[in-house]
């Protein structure tokens, strides 16, 4: 495992946790082993192969000397420079992005689930073509008019792949088709949806299990839950929710994979409340933190649901970080300490919900025409009308609704 460090990236993270993070990836693939992980720090990227001769020679005796057949790279290669690293070293190179997709491909377990790393996998592999085809001329011959024999077949590459992602997408539509018929469904039943995130492996599914009873696989693992779960329970209170467990967030998600898992998060779109869990043990928390408020403003709910905060993990605490966390969370309404491991704070937590989902009411009045049979739909599945009057230009809605409700309504 290696993680180039490089100076004059704009994004660059402190290296020790993110090369932690990176072989906490690594061990998300059962057969995998790794019998090594470096920084290597670079005041510049080589275009061509990323690293310095001089790196390049050494590790190569390296690899060769421990008999590696595989070389994990955190962080994002261009074709190019993995074809040459490949061809330098004589081994199999993944970057994070390929890495994290073979996680995908080993975790997903639904059919959307399966679909989507499918088409993510193609996205990924249509623009590696060229690895493939390096023994093959790719300069235009005459004028430019025709292509060498290298360019037709990567081109004729592409159209394969073009064509098995047009087939995928058509029956991924109907996959969601489906679970959008279930979402209906559940509209019309009164129970909100809690929607649990957070950074991955920061213990949401050992949360959702003890808040739920379900048996959701749960591991010291990134990535252990990719397809959303979703299980109806009672508070204290008596009050019936409907808990959701999502796939946890990373930084640096490969775009192919924001793309491809936005559906996977739908029922974060849709949530009365997010539970945002954080890993409160662990010595990026702030920066974690801040890469899942950045993907939920991607999805546009980050201000349109209400958000509370639930720092997990505190048996991992020193006692005096301990005591800082519980009197910070004394302090806050919107902030919750607990171990999802030992159970402590757990009661407190789900005795809270009831009240941050009884969001107050008010009556409203909403005019259509006769072509927003869509809105009218969803104002009824929602359980918001309390009448309806019918003139020459369509309907008047008397409604009763929440603020959450009112901002959906102006999404449609």
């Amino acid at each position: 495992m290696i993680h180039p460090d490089v100076k004059t990236n704009p994004k660059r993270r402190d290296a020790d946790p993110a090369l932690e993070e990176a072989v906490s990836l690594a061990a998300a693939l059962p057969d995998l082993e790794v019998i090594g992980a470096e920084v290597v720090r670079l005041p510049k990227m080589h275009a061509g192969k990323l690293l310095g001769k001089g790196k390049i020679a050494e590790l190569k005796d390296r690899l060769h000397d421990n008999e590696v057949e595989l070389v994990l790279m955190d962080g994002a290669l261009t074709p190019v420079q993995q074809r040459n690293l490949e061809k330098e070293w004589n081994v199999k190179i993944l970057d994070r992005t390929g890495l994290i997709l073979e996680i995908f491909s080993d975790r997903a377990r639904t059919a959307e689930g399966v679909l989507q790393v499918e088409m993510a996998h193609l996205s990924y592999q249509r623009t590696r073509l060229v690895r493939a085809w390096t023994h093959l001329e790719r300069q235009r011959g005459g004028l430019g008019f025709v292509g060498g024999p290298g360019e037709t077949q990567i081109e004729a590459d592409r159209r394969a792949i073009d064509m098995q992602l047009k087939a995928l997408r058509g029956q991924l539509d109907k996959v969601v088709k489906t679970r959008t018929l279930h979402r209906a469904g559940r509209a019309k039943v009164p129970f909100p949806i809690v929607a649990l995130v957070g950074y991955t492996n920061a213990g949401k599914s050992t949360l959702f299990n003890r808040m739920t009873g379900a048996e959701v696989f749960a591991k010291d693992m990134l990535f252990a839950t990719l397809d959303p779960t979703m299980r109806k329970i009672e508070l204290p209170s008596g009050d019936e929710v409907i808990m959701s467990d999502t796939v946890g967030f990373i930084s640096d998600l490969p775009t192919e994979l924001v793309a491809a898992f936005r559906a996977t998060l739908e029922e974060v779109l849709d949530a009365d409340l997010i539970v945002h869990v954080r890993d409160i043990s662990h010595q990026e928390t702030e920066e974690q933190a801040q890469d899942v408020i950045d993907i939920l403003t991607s999805l546009g709910v980050a201000d349109t649901a209400p958000m509370i905060e639930v720092w997990n993990k505190i048996d991992l605490l020193n006692d005096e970080d301990r005591a800082s966390v519980l009197a910070k969370a004394e302090r806050r309404d919107d902030l919750y300490a607990i171990s999802a491991v030992t159970g402590d704070g757990i009661d407190e937590l789900l005795s809270a919900l009831s009240g941050k989902l009884k969001d107050p009411r008010t009556a409203g009045s909403i005019t259509l025409g006769f072509a927003d049979g869509r809105k009218r739909a969803w104002a009824y599945d929602e359980g918001i009308v309390t009448h309806e009057e019918q003139t020459d230009e369509g309907y008047i809605l008397e409604v009763f609704w929440t603020q959450l409700q009112q901002d959906r309504f102006k999404q449609l």
